[in-house]
């Protein structure tokens, strides 16, 4: 155990460090108040052993890395495991050619907590390799980039109506519909991951590289967590824009509180995330410690509720996360059809947008995130990807969903110095 003096410098240092090896993994709460928060930093380095796949019997081989290495692992989950789960398919172009699960055993682990560093590495100098690590300017300036979309708005909003044709005839009740922005251009994966962090300050942001692939997340949102025999699922429904003034601010707030529809739209993601739970829980132990929270952040206010349960002592904590993936609040209700509706509307494969990173401890606790609010980048294509969706219901107003798209992506395209183009 490590007490940190400079705490800010040591963090800005460690990110260039861990970012030099072909593995790497962050994790920053930004200081979040979640009373499920075990660190308020993540750094893993390097690797001992790592498994990649594709999701053809990705949770199978998943399970077999982990009983091989019952420690520490961290990856990710991509979005089209669900092919490995249900009878589905996922056809659409993939521009990044992330793999479908990654996992990999840390060779240098620090965890903080406080002020206080925790070091699990082979290596005695760890601490003061990284104090002399040099730091590069953070806010590193570049010309504008272009960004695209594979919809335009008027496209958009038919696919938004065809879609709610759907609901109208009772296939489905609400889905996640997600439009890709994109360009080709090299970014600096580091550089964009601190502007990002910087305008977001989001309690679930991580940057992550796989080789030549890069996560840069700014997520808001936990995917399942496992605290004990306690899992706890946090799905996100409901978004509304900060207000420019503290009146406005505490307006918007309420009425996003208030709102029918974002109330519609959260319960029906909390009920399907229940049901997803009772696969893994102890019989009626699953409830809903939360419903309807309203959560304030930099660029947004989020309706958050709080599902929770106790876990059967037998389940491995591989077939824990295979029984609620992917996650309710990016798919929709029925979950199975909507998937299956989403594969042809969207005009892109998800990759691991909508999927899950994160950690699980040698206990076998864990916590995941869910890949929203991210930019994905495939440095050997020089190919950049950010996804944005929100909830189609029957009352959805698609100029609305379209114009909550553009502002869950504020942030990305600011990080970037990007200029959007239709």
């Amino acid at each position: 155990m490590v007490r940190i003096e400079n705490k800010q410098q040591f963090l800005e240092k460690a990110l260039i460090w861990a970012s030099q090896f072909g593995i790497s993994a962050i994790f920053d709460s930004n200081n979040s108040s979640d009373k499920y928060s075990n660190y308020d930093y993540i750094i893993a380095a390097d690797y001992l052993d790592f498994m990649e796949t594709g999701f053809h019997g990705a949770f199978g081989k998943l399970e077999q890395f982990r009983l091989k290495y019952p420690e520490w692992i961290i990856g990710g989950l991509g979005y089209d495991l669900k092919n490995d789960i249900e009878q589905l398919q996922s056809n659409n172009p993939d521009y990044l050619d992330f793999p479908d699960c990654f996992f990999f055993v840390p060779k240098h682990l620090l965890l903080i907590k406080d002020d206080i560093l925790e070091v699990k590495s082979p290596s005695p100098n760890i601490y003061q390799e990284i104090l002399d690590t040099n730091r590069s300017d953070s806010f590193h300036k570049r010309e504008k980039i272009t960004i695209r979309q594979r919809f335009s708005k008027e496209e958009y909003i038919q696919q938004v109506k065809n879609i709610q044709g759907h609901i109208a005839a009772g296939n489905i009740y609400e889905t996640n519909f997600c439009i890709e922005f994109y360009g080709n251009s090299k970014i600096s994966p580091v550089h964009t991951f601190q502007r990002l962090n910087a305008s977001s300050n989001a309690p679930f942001t991580s940057y992550f590289r796989w080789f030549d692939k890069y996560i840069i997340c700014a997520s808001p949102e936990r995917f399942l967590a496992k605290r004990a025999n306690k899992l706890i699922s946090q799905p996100i429904k409901g978004t509304a824009k900060r207000g420019k003034t503290i009146e406005e601010d505490v307006l918007l707030k309420e009425t996003l509180f208030r709102h029918p529809k974002e109330r519609q739209e959260n319960v029906m993601i909390v009920d399907l995330v229940r049901n997803d739970l009772t696969k893994s829980a102890k019989p009626g132990t699953v409830k809903v410690e939360d419903l309807f929270g309203i959560h304030s952040f930099k660029q947004v206010h989020q309706m958050i509720s709080t599902v929770v349960c106790e876990v059967e002592d037998q389940t491995s904590v591989i077939q824990i996360l295979k029984n609620t993936f992917p996650m309710g609040s990016m798919t929709g209700a029925p979950k199975i059809k909507a998937m299956e509706l989403m594969e042809y509307y969207e005009r892109s494969k998800r990759s691991i947008y909508s999927g899950a990173i994160g950690y699980i401890k040698p206990n076998n606790d864990f916590d995941f995130n869910v890949v929203i609010r991210s930019i994905l980048y495939n440095a050997s294509r020089s190919y950049f990807s950010f996804h944005a969706g929100s909830a189609i219901t029957y009352s959805a107003d698609a100029e609305k969903e379209y114009a909550e798209c553009m502002l869950k992506i504020n942030a990305l395209v600011l990080a970037l110095n990007g200029e959007l183009k239709e």
